[in-house]
């Protein structure tokens, strides 16, 4: 909790500036699902970290990888050790800018391209996510589904259990945003 914290603040500390709006985490998730022929895995994160920047439509998402939880220990304990290296690389980061021209101050729901970085494993690979944005009562809801090749960010899998491991990862993250005030 402390670490989320000190990362709240050092994100919004670095996106404030007089007259910009920011807007930070109140709930989020990140999930990731990989379907493969002996078995299918999935894990969730709810502690995941993200920040909206109206005025310059900047968002950033930051998730600690050792924070997604599986169904069974020993993928979370072979996820963090083998494929994610997490003491290595501990975590994944999202950082971009929403490419459409939308008002983020009014009410609505708006489906956007954000154009920036994903960083996972310590390798940062250019993206365009699509998603949508709502905006009702003051709070900024994000949603967006994208794949993620293994490959893209050197992640190795071992050849004795490849056929348990999907290429391509299905990620979708949520998160709900309210008001920064200094």
């Amino acid at each position: 909790m402390k670490i989320t914290l000190t990362l709240i603040v050092i994100l919004a500390t670095a996106f404030y500036s007089v007259g910009q709006d920011v807007y930070l985490t109140k709930t989020a998730k990140a999930k990731f699902y990989s379907e493969a022929p002996l078995e299918n895995i999935e894990a969730i994160s709810e502690k995941m970290t993200s920040i909206v920047n109206t005025t310059t439509k900047a968002v950033v998402c930051k998730v600690a990888i050792k924070s997604f939880v599986f169904e069974k220990p020993l993928m979370q304990e072979h996820f963090n050790e083998k494929y994610m290296e997490s003491e290595k690389h501990p975590y994944g980061q999202l950082k971009g800018t929403i490419v459409e021209d939308v008002d983020l101050s009014k009410d609505g729901t708006y489906e956007v391209t954000w154009k920036g970085d994903l960083t996972l494993h310590g390798v940062t690979q250019p993206r365009e996510i699509k998603g949508t944005i709502t905006v009702k009562d003051g709070k900024i809801t994000i949603h967006a589904v994208f794949n993620v090749k293994i490959e893209d960010h050197k992640i190795e899998v071992p050849s004795i259990v490849i056929d348990n491991i999907a290429e391509v990862v299905e990620v979708t993250f949520d998160a709900t945003h309210e008001l920064y005030t200094k």
